[in-house]
């Protein structure tokens, strides 16, 4: 898919709403293409106490809700229309979720994109794994 239908996608659903004194919502939203090539979205849950979550996190959940793992391709939008790259760790679910998504296309722009291999260069888990041999 061309990134500036994914880009549009995101942003028409990125408007930050108050639901209450304590929590706003869809500042940021997500648009995902699964392996499928089935369509997801979210939005981040901006909630007191830290207990809130990213848009990506949302449309990542709705995919496995759905019973896909494999992201092809994934973007984050906030509600001024700018593209953002995800924060790790957004990064690390999507890699923890599914190593393969390590050749997930992260859209940055929309002439801009880069696998998300190449913002998790260093992972942890090399070095975690590499004490236990």
């Amino acid at each position: 898919m061309e990134p500036k239908r994914l880009i549009e996608k995101a942003g028409k659903l990125a408007h930050k709403k108050s639901l209450s004194d304590e929590c706003d919502v869809g500042a940021v939203a997500c648009a995902i293409i699964s392996g499928s090539g089935a369509e997801y979205v979210g939005v981040c849950i901006d909630a007191a106490c830290g207990i809130g979550f990213c848009a990506e996190h949302a449309a990542i959940a709705a995919m496995i809700t759905a019973g896909e793992s494999r992201i092809r391709q994934i973007v984050a939008v906030n509600q001024y229309g700018t593209v953002l790259s995800p924060c790790g760790r957004c990064r690390e679910l999507m890699f923890q979720i599914n190593q393969t998504n390590l050749q997930t296309e992260v859209i940055l722009g929309e002439h801009a994109t880069v696998l998300l291999e190449e913002l998790l260069p260093k992972r942890w888990q090399e070095a975690w794994m590499a004490d236990r041999k």
